[in-house]
């Protein structure tokens, strides 16, 4: 490991958000409130898909926040396309020190790690706010964290970019396809 490289731990690098669900009866799938997410169920490849609303949000992520699931399975990654309401089944993971890119890969690698907690639970495995914060990671020189930055934050960037176009195009097919299926518009 290069001198300037050090051994901590995640909670040396990112502020850690455990998610409180809130009252069920603010719940809606009306968009009116915020955007809410129970758990891993509304994950896809990256971003997770708005499903329900709320009210009365208790925990919430910012946009860029690591979202990962904290019950059965422990460690499913997405990334917060917007601020949003976090069930107990989620937390939100953000860098400290505004390395969101290397945050995010960092939490990748730690899947193997991980993936130990979802044999531990009773029934179901759960990681807690206490154990989040502990397993151990490599931290680059803030050069190397800056240099990284630099190379992989416009990809992640493009790959957000795209995921918000897909969103639009989905809008517009979910308009006009009924509307063309009807006869109502003509081709």
């Amino acid at each position: 490991m290069p001198k300037d490289w050090k051994q901590g731990t995640l909670g040396d690098v990112a502020d850690i958000t455990m998610g409180q669900s809130p009252y069920g009866s603010s719940y809606n799938e009306d968009g009116i409130g915020t955007v809410f997410y129970q758990g891993r169920a509304e994950f896809g490849t990256r971003f997770p898909t708005r499903r329900l609303f709320t009210t009365e949000p208790k925990r919430m992520a910012n946009k860029g926040d690591v979202l990962m699931s904290v019950r059965a399975p422990v460690g499913d990654l997405n990334v917060a396309f917007e601020a949003c309401c976090l069930g107990r089944g989620l937390t939100a993971i953000k860098s400290k020190t505004n390395h969101s890119s290397f945050l995010f890969y960092t939490m990748i690698s730690l899947k193997e790690q991980l993936d130990v907690f979802n044999g531990e639970g009773t029934v179901f495995g759960s990681i807690n706010k206490n154990d989040l914060p502990a397993p151990p990671i490599i931290i680059p020189s803030d050069e190397v964290l800056c240099l990284f930055e630099k190379i992989v934050s416009p990809m992640d960037a493009q790959i957000e970019t795209n995921y918000a176009e897909n969103c639009n195009l989905q809008s517009v097919r979910d308009s006009l396809l009924p509307r063309l299926m009807s006869g109502e518009l003509a081709v």
